[in-house]
């Protein structure tokens, strides 16, 4: 005699042949689970018991395909409320869904004609992405909706106008050598340039939102909301960056790098600035929480990112390059871990 499990309730006993019946029947699964009469410590499947003890069992068709179709019924099939306005709107779980599932197709689909809004709205979308993940992980009561999207498309509004109207790289003379260096065989020089040249100015790009908020503040931030808010400034100079990459310096690459390249200036290169200006955020906070060291916390909210940021840029890809950006993301999530021990130290 042996005992059904399922859904942590208990049936029978049964004797072998009950069981095979009615897994023959289909009212017992050969998957359910069962034991013993005289051991219920030994669990196991109703198959194995049935194999176990040289009972064979076959579950017999129902009629014929049609028949079964029939027996199913439409409403398994294609349910009567499937086109239901109000059954949609009431599963967030099922707009969701088409959202991140299907915008990249509608919006391929409308602005396909003009390469560079398709990249951008690629790009958004992929910002979007970024948003709600940062926003589900660092999410503060000091996070503001109008905030988010005051830094997100000022910041992109300035760098166009900085990078691509002034020039800016090219007309400071100091920052335009430093982008000269990036280009020397000597990796020394490389580095020292993708430091002070690229990195110097693009982490004070994406510092300057941060320190907008700080000015108009009406509260002290703390530490994790400034994070927030500088990873959501990262993330709107690495999506503008790699659109300007996808019309330019992309297009030249073969198909298999500049694939590469295209997917990861929507992806992975976004984060990383999102991650450094992170870093910047984190500084900055406690330059306003803790004003008495704000000049060094202001000088640590641009080096320290520009620092890794250079580094990165000089080591690409590599084996190198690439534990260096795990180690970006370590570095972060530890500020912030010992964010309350270094509020004690400072306010002494």
């Amino acid at each position: 005699m042996f005992y059904i499990i399922r859904n942590s309730q208990q049936f029978g006993p049964y004797s072998l042949d009950a069981l095979v019946a009615y897994v023959e029947d289909g009212k017992i699964l050969q998957y359910d689970k069962a034991c013993p009469e005289a051991n219920r410590q030994d669990v196991h499947t109703v198959g194995y018991f049935l194999k176990r003890n040289g009972r064979k069992f076959k579950i017999p068709h129902k009629g014929s395909l049609i028949n079964q179709i029939k027996d199913i019924g439409r409403e398994l099939i294609f349910p009567s409320d499937v086109f239901s306005r109000k059954a949609i709107m009431q599963d967030s779980r099922l707009l969701w869904l088409a959202l991140i599932g299907l915008a990249p197709a509608f919006l391929i689909s409308f602005f396909s004609s003009i390469p560079v809004i398709t990249f951008y709205v690629i790009a958004l979308y992929f910002s979007v992405i970024w948003g709600l993940f940062f926003y589900y992980f660092f999410k503060t009561p000091q996070i503001n909706t109008k905030t988010i999207f005051t830094v997100f498309f000022s910041l992109q509004a300035f760098v166009f106008f900085a990078w691509d109207v002034l020039s800016l790289p090219a007309i400071i003379p100091g920052i335009s050598l430093m982008y000269a260096w990036t280009d020397s065989p000597n990796i020394l020089l490389r580095m020292f340039g993708y430091i002070f040249g690229v990195g110097l100015l693009e982490e004070t790009a994406k510092a300057l939102p941060l320190l907008w908020i700080i000015h108009r503040s009406k509260e002290p931030y703390i530490p994790q909301s400034m994070v927030f808010y500088g990873l959501i400034s990262g993330i709107a100079f690495g999506v503008f960056e790699g659109v300007q990459y996808q019309m330019g310096v992309n297009i030249e690459l073969d198909y298999a790098n500049a694939f590469f390249m295209n997917v990861a200036r929507l992806t992975s290169l976004p984060f990383l600035h999102a991650i450094w200006a992170g870093m910047a955020g984190y500084f900055i906070a406690f330059a306003n929480l803790y004003p008495k060291y704000r000049l060094s916390l202001y000088v640590l909210a641009i080096l320290i990112p520009a620092l890794l940021h250079g580094l990165y840029d000089t080591l690409g890809w590599s084996i190198l390059g690439l534990l260096l950006t795990l180690l970006c993301v370590i570095l972060l999530m530890s500020y912030l871990k010992q964010s309350v021990n270094y509020q004690s130290k400072l306010s002494k």
